[in-house]
């Protein structure tokens, strides 16, 4: 969540060349960190238990795929449209710092939910 935020704080105090590309940047940033926040105020409240016709565990493991691969795609749009521009270069940078780590948070989700429920039974 840290790199995401510095990503965005990088792009948005920087001189910007192409408006599209690096308001896509920052709206996939913003979306990708209100669900995190969302997903983590849904465990810390215990609301998943109250709420038990949704399938939590496939929910955050599709927030986090389909988040990834915006992430990725922005950080590569945010990358080819830089223009050497340092904070861009950051933003870019923290982009796919941000991806590897949400894909460390598909494999983590993954191996708690599916790979431990199958071997408890």
């Amino acid at each position: 969540q840290i790199s995401l935020v510095v990503g965005f704080i990088s792009v948005n105090n920087s001189p910007w060349t192409d408006y599209s590309a690096y308001s896509y940047f920052q709206i996939v940033t913003m979306c990708d960190l209100v669900m995190i926040l969302f997903f983590y105020i849904i465990h810390i409240f215990r609301i998943y238990r109250k709420l038990t016709c949704v399938s939590w565990p496939l929910a955050e493991f599709l927030h986090y795929l389909i988040g990834t691969i915006l992430l990725l795609i922005a950080s590569i749009v945010a990358a080819s449209k830089s223009y050497n521009l340092t904070g861009l270069v950051a933003g870019a940078t923290f982009g796919f710092l941000a991806t590897i780590l949400c894909v460390l948070s598909i494999w983590s989700s993954y191996k708690v939910s599916c790979i431990t429920q199958s071997t408890s039974k």
